[in-house]
């Protein structure tokens, strides 16, 4: 007989003792193929991708559905028809067709012996009372107005029920009770790939489904919407460049349940590319069709990125395709297992997102994502987060505002963490001194410190930088430095322990702090003096006007490179002739020669090109090496 893997399951559990050969993984059965001489039925899974299905002379036909596909073998539907009809001709027993299906009815019921199955009140078997519990589908179920008994299923959506009610009607024609029935489909583990379950936490569900024809689409995210999660997120990979082309427009309308859609480039399987057809053009057709959350993500190893970027307490995500896509979904899946752990470390006061872009969180606005991006809120949460990394051996690194900062567009690897509000943005002020926590931002301590009428620190206003930076760079404007005005460092070891230093305790050179290659910052204690509030504004004017006559007002990351003894840097790229030149979208400041600024939608690649022009030229021309003031970190894309 021509039937499905759970036909052989149930015929089995129901004494049956058939014998099989399918094509899916199903755990349940223990192999693709098995051989009973005790029984008198073979049950056996035909294809009709390539028109073999033709071959078939089953005594009896369980057809689930008839549509066009495979385009690549087919001319049209008409010719799939053609290989369904010679089935059917050849059958001599029943066939079982679905009356839900248009296509199998127009072809199956003009056909002796036939018994339909289906939602429909005209079905002979039909299923009523569906509802889906503890992810699962339960349902009655009826032949003719006799009520079989209740079913259920361990995998929810009303197209599983469509599919396991043949298998009843067809059980049910050979003499199997419906209790037996009913028994062995509550034991049926579904075929890998068939809406399985990857990942499943409070917040986060993560599905993989084989599903990539259209209606196989429509039909899964009618289920991935029924579990009642706050949203679906779906990655999809195209399957064959021939059904991609011809199904186009029937792919821009199956993802309306889904929320928000990445789609990535083409598995060919065997097929050859075909000019113009790529996921962009199942891309274009999903936002024609009216979907306002679909993008287009051609490197299949970025997909995952994407999709977790997105992510949302609550969400539910599903890939989607025939090919390789449900990596993505095991690499998210592996990341969440971390970032739910990081997420318990920083409370419900903190924050945990996947493959943030550092592009948001520098001032340059360039930069790959951060694997793991954390925002802890006090010292105790940082602690942890240094003893979970190095535990479990992942990379840390920590960022403030991220001025100074020059990311790679491959992002950063591992946990990248930004304290931020809670305590370290606290400014507190005592007699002449101001402590502040590390992501405290300079400006807002030259002002705390006007307020208090102590002057000193008036040059912190020019600098676009928070306190954990300039003490890590010992920054500096106006001629003066950051820790002239350091009194006293708290920072955490590599273990999570503090430790207190005075300033006459610290190594420090000119922008460089070398106790922050290996430890972090908590906060730090600066001292002002008494000064008159008109003489601080003053100065702070100052700082102001020298800012805006001196820098750029692009976006930048400051100096890029140190100033040379022999000139500055600025000085010495106007001398090279290189003000205003540019690779891409980086481009050498017209006002500062020193300042590389982004135009708009520039690369790191761009960056680091014009940076090394700029090098090279230096010396060539002039024998001086320059060297990065700018810190340069991550990976390439």
């Amino acid at each position: 007989m021509l039937g499905t893997p759970r036909s052989a399951h149930v015929l089995r559990e129901g004494g049956l003792h058939p014998s099989h050969y399918v094509g899916a993984e199903i755990p349940i059965l223990g192999t693709n193929a098995h051989w009973d001489g005790r029984g008198e039925f073979f049950v056996a899974e035909g294809d009709e991708s390539d028109g073999t299905i033709a071959l078939f002379h089953p005594e009896h036909a369980l057809i689930l559905n008839i549509e066009e596909e495979h385009l690549d073998f087919y001319a049209d539907l008409t010719a799939i028809e053609k290989v369904f009809c010679q089935l059917l001709a050849q059958t001599t027993g029943k066939v079982f067709y679905c009356a839900d299906e248009p296509n199998a009815t127009r072809i199956c019921r003009s056909s002796d012996r036939v018994i339909c199955y289906g939602l429909s009140d005209e079905a002979d078997y039909r299923a009523t009372d569906i509802e889906l519990r503890d992810f699962s589908s339960v349902f009655s179920v009826y032949r003719g107005k006799e009520k079989l008994g209740e079913a259920v299923l361990n995998v929810p959506g009303e197209h599983n029920v469509r599919n396991a009610l043949g298998v009843i009607a067809l059980a049910t024609e050979l003499g199997v009770a419906f209790e037996k029935i009913a028994k062995s489909l509550t034991k049926f583990q579904h075929a890998r790939r068939r809406f399985e379950i990857k990942y499943d936490s409070p917040r986060f569900l993560l599905v993989d489904d084989y599903g990539h024809h259209p209606t196989e689409i429509k039909a899964t995210l009618k289920t991935a919407r029924s579990v009642g999660r706050k949203r679906v997120l779906t990655m999809f990979q195209p399957h064959r460049y021939s059904r991609t082309k011809a199904l186009r427009k029937e792919f821009g309308r199956a993802f309306d349940q889904a929320d928000c859609v990445v789609i990535t480039d083409v598995y060919g399987s065997n097929e050859s590319p075909i000019p113009g057809v790529t996921g962009q053009l199942v891309v274009d057709e999903i936002a024609a069709h009216g979907h306002c959350g679909v993008s287009y993500q051609p490197r299949l190893e970025w997909v995952h990125r994407d999709v977790g970027n997105l992510l949302e307490s609550g969400d539910l995500v599903l890939s989607l395709g025939a090919g390789n896509i449900h990596e993505q979904l095991s690499i998210l899946a592996a990341d969440l297992v971390i970032a739910e752990k990081l997420k318990e470390i920083v409370g419900e006061g903190g924050d945990v997102r996947l493959y943030e872009p550092l592009s948001k969180h520098t001032t340059l606005r360039v930069g790959g994502p951060a694997q793991f991006w954390v925002e802890p809120r006090n010292e105790t949460a940082l602690s942890e987060l240094i003893r979970f990394c190095r535990r479990d051996n992942l990379p840390l690194f920590v960022i403030g505002r991220g001025s100074n900062l020059l990311v790679r567009d491959g992002g950063i690897r591992g946990v990248v963490v930004h304290p931020s509000a809670g305590n370290f943005d606290k400014i507190d002020i005592h007699g002449n001194e101001i402590t502040a926590g590390v992501g405290a931002k300079l400006k807002e301590i030259a002002y705390a410190a006007r307020a208090a009428d102590l002057g000193g620190l008036e040059w912190m206003e020019g600098i676009p930088g928070a306190v954990g930076g300039a003490l890590r760079m010992n920054a500096g404007a106006m001629g003066a430095q950051t820790f002239e005005k350091v009194v006293r460092v708290r920072y955490l070891d590599g273990e999570g322990n503090a430790h207190d230093k005075n300033r006459d305790e610290l190594e420090v050179h000119y922008r460089h702090f070398p106790l922050l290659e290996q430890n972090f910052a908590v906060s730090a204690t600066f001292r002002g003096s008494p000064a008159p509030r008109e003489q601080i504004e003053s100065r702070l004017r100052e700082s102001q006007e020298k800012r805006r006559t001196t820098q750029p007002i692009a976006k930048s990351a400051g100096c890029i490179f140190k100033n040379p003894e022999k000139c500055p840097a600025g000085k010495l790229v106007d001398e090279l002739g290189l003000k205003n030149s540019s690779i891409g979208k980086a481009r050498v400041s017209e006002v500062h020669g020193n300042f590389i600024v982004n135009d708009g939608g520039a690369t790191a690649a761009e960056m680091l090109e014009l940076i090394d022009r700029i090098k090279q030229a230096a010396k060539t021309k002039r024998g001086i090496e320059l060297e990065t003031e700018v810190q340069i970190v991550g990976e390439p894309a």
